[in-house]
């Protein structure tokens, strides 16, 4: 069998860098950590507005259980009238992934 050995010169745009995949995964990882979304970051994430993601993702007692903050979750639902939400965005992204049929097939 013959072997050819060959030497190969590929040119990388500025705009590009070359990571190893571990380093890429763990820098995606780490992208949302100490990440907090307000209501206009999920609705932007969603496409959806506040309405519907209430009624689609917050308050139904399947996943609200999972989310309130004060039952151990990851959202801050307001207790009073001015107060904003809080997500924290690498559980909450995680969540949208994890119960994205169940959210858009009701």
């Amino acid at each position: 069998m013959q072997q050819l050995q060959v030497n190969l010169t590929v040119s990388v745009p500025e705009h590009l860098v070359l990571v190893e995949k571990v380093e890429y995964e763990t820098l995606k990882e780490s992208s949302l950590q100490g990440i907090y979304w307000t209501m206009q970051d999920l609705e932007n994430r969603i496409g959806k507005k506040q309405v519907w993601i209430k009624e689609n993702v917050l308050y139904p007692i399947r996943f609200k259980k999972q989310l309130d903050v004060l039952q151990g979750g990851f959202v801050y639902y307001p207790q009073a009238k001015g107060e904003k939400w809080s997500f924290h965005a690498k559980k909450m992204a995680q969540f949208l992934d994890d119960n994205f049929y169940q959210i858009f097939n009701p």
